[in-house]
C-alpha cells in the first residue's frame, strides 16, 4: 500500500565570476555560502556518518560503475529552515528541507532562489572592486557538462525496486512536455555544432542508460542509490537525477505533484494489465526533448507507438481511476493531490490544442515565445551568438537580469511566504524539529543530517539524536515538547522520557 510522498529537491545552481579572469568555481561557491553563513546564520556543519552514495538498490554494482563522491572538505551547512546548503562538484547546492505535499515543496524550492540572492548580497562586500559571483538556476553550461537537480521521495521498502524501474521510466522520459526548462543547441556526443536547434528539455542530452548508479557520468534514466535517510527497514528513497531546474512554480508543481501520483501508482501495483514500458527509454527521450511540436512517435516495448503527449494521457487516466478508487491522500493534505491531478489535466489539454496558450505556465514555452519573438524582430536564426545569452539570461537569478522575472510567469505562492521559508522550516516533516533545535540552541549543536542531530552539552559523550520517520519531528508532535524547555539538557531529558 502507498506510503505519504515526504519528498525534496537539491539544485545545483550554475556559477560564474565576472570581472576576474582567474576565478575558481569552487572558491567562488564557498565564498557565496560562508558569506551567507556570516551575514545570517550560525554555523552547524553537516554530519557524514551516514552518508552513503554507493548503496545500489540492485544490490550489485555494475563493473566500472562510479558512485559519487562525498566531498566532506567543502563548505557544508544546515540552515533554521531545515535545508542543506553546500559545494558539491564546484557549484552552491541548495537541498530544501523535507516537505509533506509537492505546494509546500514549490514554497521551498522558491526560497532556496532567495537564500541565493541573499548570498549574492553578502558576497558583492566581500569581493574587489569590478568583480561578481552571477548564479544561474539552469543544468548545462553550453558546453557539454550538466549539473543537477535532483528530487526525492519517500517510497515503501517493501515494492520491488524493478517494478519502480520498469513502471516509472515511461513517465520520467515523457514528463518534459511540461517540465522542461527549454534549450538552444545540443550537447550529446557526435552532434554538430551546426545542428542548432531548440530542443524541450536542458537534461535530456546528458542521460546514456536506463538504470544505474551513476549521477555525473553515464547518467541513468532511474537512478539505484539506495540512501534512504530514514529506517531502511521501512523506506527507500527515490533519489530523480533527470529533471530540469525549474523557475516556473507551475512547472515545479507538475514535476513533484505527478511523480508522487505516479509513485502512489506503482506502490499500489494500479498499473494492471497495462503495460506502457518503453522499448528504448535513451533514445526517447532524446527524441522527445527534439522536437517541440510534440508530434514524435516513441515506441513501446509491446511495439505500439505514440506521442509523449498520449502516452502521460494514457498515464493520466490510469491516476484519475486511482484517484476515484482509492483517493490520493498520500500526495498531502487534503485537496493536494486532486489539485495536482487537476494541473496536469488541464495542462496536458492546453498542450494537445496550443501549446502557446501555457507560454505563462511552462518554462519551455515561454523561453521558446521569447527567442523566436527575438529573432523575428531582428532577423537572425537560433546559431546567433545573442540567443545563447537569450537563453542564459532566462536562468539569471538576479532580478534585474533575469529574463524569467520580467515575464507574467503565473506564480503559486507568495512573496512574504517564500522570505519567511528561507528562516522556518515546513511544519510537517521532522525538518521542523530539527529547524527549532538549530534557531533555539545553535551553540550546543555539533552537526545535523537528514536523520540527526548531534548535540554538544559541554560534557562527553556527544549526544546523537536519530530522527529516522520523515513524518515524525513535525509541529504536531513536538511543539508541546518545546514548550517551556529552556535548556538543550532539559530537551534531552524530555526525550529520554
Amino acid at each position: 500500500m502507498a506510503i505519504p510522498k515526504v519528498c525534496g529537491i537539491e539544485t545545483e545552481y550554475g556559477i560564474q565570476v565576472l570581472g576576474s579572469a582567474d576565478a575558481n568555481p569552487t572558491s567562488a561557491a564557498s565564498l557565496l555560502i560562508n558569506a551567507y553563513v556570516a551575514d545570517v546564520a550560525t554555523r552547524v556543519g553537516w554530519d557524514f556518518e551516514d552518508e552513503s552514495p554507493g548503496r545500489d538498490a540492485r544490490g550489485f554494482a555494475r563493473e566500472g560503475s562510479m558512485p559519487p563522491e562525498v566531498e566532506t572538505h567543502l563548505v557544508n551547512t544546515v540552515l533554521t529552515n531545515g535545508a542543506r546548503y553546500y559545494v558539491d562538484h564546484a557549484h552552491p547546492e541548495y537541498s530544501t528541507p523535507e516537505c509533506a505535499s509537492p505546494q509546500s515543496l514549490v514554497l521551498h524550492d522558491r526560497a532556496g532562489e532567495v537564500v541565493l540572492l541573499h548570498s549574492l548580497e553578502a558576497a558583492r562586500r566581500l569581493l574587489p572592486p569590478g568583480e561578481e559571483i552571477v548564479v544561474y538556476k539552469n543544468n548545462s553550461d553550453g558546453k557539454g557538462n550538466s549539473y543537477g537537480c535532483h528530487e526525492n521521495y519517500l517510497v515503501d521498502r517493501s515494492v520491488p525496486f524493478a517494478r519502480i524501474a520498469h513502471q516509472l521510466s515511461s513517465h520520467l522520459v515523457t514528463r518534459q512536455v511540461y517540465t522542461g526548462a527549454g534549450k538552444v543547441g545540443r550537447e550529446t556526443p557526435g552532434s554538430s555544432s551546426h545542428q542548432v536547434c531548440f530542443q524541450i528539455s536542458q537534461r535530456a542530452d546528458f542521460f546514456e542508460e536506463v538504470v544505474g548508479l551513476e549521477t555525473t557520468l553515464k547518467r541513468p534514466i532511474v537512478n539505484t542509490r539506495d540512501e534512504p535517510h530514514a529506517d531502511p527497514q521501512r523506506y527507500r528513497r527515490l533519489h530523480v537525477i533527470l529533471g530540469d531546474a525549474n523557475l516556473s512554480e507551475v512547472a515545479t508543481l507538475l514535476k513533484v505533484g505527478v511523480t508522487s501520483i505516479m509513485l502512489l501508482l506503482v506502490e499500489d501495483d494500479a498499473f494492471g494489465e497495462r503495460d506502457l514500458a518503453l522499448a528504448n527509454p535513451v533514445q526517447a527521450i532524446h527524441e522527445v526533448s527534439l522536437d517541440p511540436t510534440l508530434r514524435q512517435l516513441v515506441e513501446l516495448a509491446n511495439g505500439e507507438k505514440m506521442t509523449a503527449l498520449e502516452l502521460q494521457w494514457e498515464l493520466f487516466d490510469l491516476a484519475r481511476k486511482h484517484a476515484e478508487d482509492r483517493g490520493l491522500a498520500e500526495v498531502g493534505p487534503e485537496g493536494s493531490g486532486e489539485e495536482v491531478l487537476g494541473r496536469w489535466e488541464q495542462t496536458l489539454a492546453a498542450l494537445e490544442h496550443d501549446p502557446a496558450s501555457l507560454r505563462h505556465q511552462l518554462d519551455w514555452v515561454a523561453k521558446r515565445e521569447l527567442i523566436d519573438a527575438y529573432c523575428a524582430r531582428h532577423g537572425c536564426g537560433l546559431d546567433d551568438h545573442r540567443i545563447a545569452a537569450l537563453d542564459l539570461q532566462y536562468h539569471d537569478l538576479r532580478p534585474s537580469r533575469s529574463l524569467f522575472r520580467r515575464l507574467e510567469m503565473e506564480r503559486l505562492v507568495d512573496e512574504a511566504d517564500v522570505e519567511a521559508a528561507t528562516r522556518n522550516p515546513p511544519r510537517e516533516t521532522r525538518a521542523y524539529f530539527r529547524g527549532e533545535c538549530l534557531k533555539r540552541y545553535p551553540q550546543a549543536i555539533v552537526a545535523a543530517n537528514w536523520d540527526s542531530i548531534v548535540f554538544d552539552l559541554g560534557e562527553d559523550p556527544l549526544r546523537r539524536v536519530p530522527m529516522m520517520e520523515p513524518l515524525r519531528g513535525s509541529a504536531a508532535h513536538v511543539d508541546t515538547l518545546f514548550d517551556g524547555c529552556g535548556s538543550p539538557a532539559e530537551l534531552l531529558r524530555r526525550l529520554g522520557a
